[in-house]
């Protein structure tokens, strides 16, 4: 498994919102769906989205914009219109005062907005629950990843303003497939970028040394590593793996192999009826005790509650520059 292939291994769309937004000015619409990650495709006419905090991104056709919640963000005509629509989580909307909207701005098979001949068509999907996404992948992004259309083509994006106004059988699966395989090619496009400011780790992977480590992690998990057993398999000495491991990933080889551990850990707990035993002999822990007692100091809960959902984790995420600005890729 290569970096990108491991960075992308969580995302699984199951019965994504998809919409085919049709709008004439003014409009402006808050997006408060505390959903994971987004991404929004212009097809026609100009558009802005406004993150909270952050500076007005303006879309022109074929741009594609990737947006990380649960933050809400605005999109709308101009920087300057205010709200009039609320969107909510499941792809509910009102208006500011709390007055339903779904049916009334309703045009036909996923096709939504106030006017169906509208000069901006919007193309949105949206992963709609934390378990469809890797905390992974959402550590590795900041608020707003914005490719233009004359930097990044992709066959992608016709194909799915196609497949939006169809209704065949099993038109869900194809969306959620396509949506896939289009952020899986907007993110390889947005890593291979210098100025994306990709994980140390991701980085890291470059390094002759590291990267072979980085590999053997991630490629076995389950295996039994050692700083001294990985060093082993690199050719160099454990203080030389572990110093520069440390210099170049940002953290010690054991701390990545517990997150790495615990990011898989998470995802099969959410998307397998796997018991939280198999699971944990599965990520290299030799019983649910220990993955239990792994998973409550790092994420401050349980194997069962991360499951259910029952309780919200402790854990913060680890803190960087690029998670306070949108990537702008010229």
């Amino acid at each position: 498994m290569d970096a990108l292939a491991g960075l992308l291994d969580g995302p699984r769309a199951r019965e994504a919102f998809l919409l085919r937004m049709v709008m004439s000015p003014p409009w402006s619409i808050r997006v408060e769906d505390e959903a994971p990650l987004s991404l929004m495709c212009l097809t026609e006419g100009a558009a802005w989205i406004v993150p909270d905090g952050g500076d007005p991104v303006r879309l022109h056709p074929g741009d594609l914009a990737v947006m990380r919640g649960p933050v809400p963000y605005t999109v709308a005509d101009s920087p300057d219109t205010a709200p009039q629509v609320v969107a909510g989580p499941g792809g509910t909307c009102r208006t500011l005062w709390g007055e339903p909207l779904d049916q009334a701005m309703r045009m036909g098979v996923r096709t939504w907005g106030n006017d169906e001949h509208g000069s901006t068509v919007v193309q949105v999907g949206t992963y709609q629950v934390q378990s469809e996404v890797s905390d992974r992948l959402l550590d590795a992004l900041p608020p707003l990843v914005h490719l233009p259309a004359d930097t990044w083509k992709c066959p992608l994006l016709p194909f799915l303003a196609e497949e939006m106004e169809r209704e065949e059988p099993g038109q869900s699966v194809m969306l959620d497939r396509t949506l896939d395989l289009l952020l899986v090619a907007a993110l390889r496009s947005w890593f291979a970028r210098p100025e994306a400011h990709a994980p140390a780790w991701y980085v890291a992977l470059g390094d002759p040394v590291v990267g072979r480590a980085l590999r053997l992690m991630q490629n076995d998990p389950a295996h039994p590593w050692t700083v001294a057993s990985l060093a082993g398999a690199c050719g160099v000495s454990r203080a030389q793996l572990a110093r520069r491991f440390h210099e170049l990933a940002g953290e010690p080889p054991m701390t990545h192999l517990t997150r790495w551990r615990l990011d898989l850990a998470a995802d099969l707990l959410r998307t397998t009826n796997a018991t939280i035993d198999t699971v944990a002999r599965k990520v290299g822990y030799s019983g649910s005790f220990a993955l239990s007692a792994a998973f409550k100091r790092v994420r401050g809960i349980s194997p069962q509650e991360h499951r259910t959902g029952t309780a919200l984790p402790t854990r913060q995420r680890p803190s960087s520059a690029h998670r306070s600005r949108a990537i702008l890729i010229p």
